[in-house]
């Protein structure tokens, strides 16, 4: 079965960091976004090839949910860190639950 959420999430963190260079010329938001996005695309293969295999992608979305939790809770600003935060929260939730189950 396809992990269409987890690849909608990569492609949301890629596009974040291609957003961020292209509006303030950011090559951290792009470096970072484009490790990220294909980490976490990664994921979501292995999880597509089995659903049990969750472990990786858990670990990429919670990675991710403490940088940006960091800067969120830092700059008090919604975007893009409380964005990807809240994205970031959804899907270590939902795969921490696989874990679990």
């Amino acid at each position: 079965m396809t992990d269409y959420l987890g690849y909608l999430y990569s492609l949301l963190v890629f596009s974040g960091g291609i957003v961020g260079y292209v509006k303030a010329g950011s090559v951290a938001s792009l470096v970072a976004s484009t490790t990220f996005g294909s980490l976490s695309a990664y994921g979501a293969y292995l999880v597509s090839r089995d659903p049990r295999n969750v472990a990786f992608s858990f670990v990429v979305c919670l990675a991710l949910l403490i940088v940006m939790g960091v800067r969120f809770s830092k700059s008090g600003k919604f975007m893009p860190a409380g964005l990807v935060s809240v994205l970031s929260l959804v899907m270590v939730a939902r795969y921490g639950l696989r874990l679990v189950a």
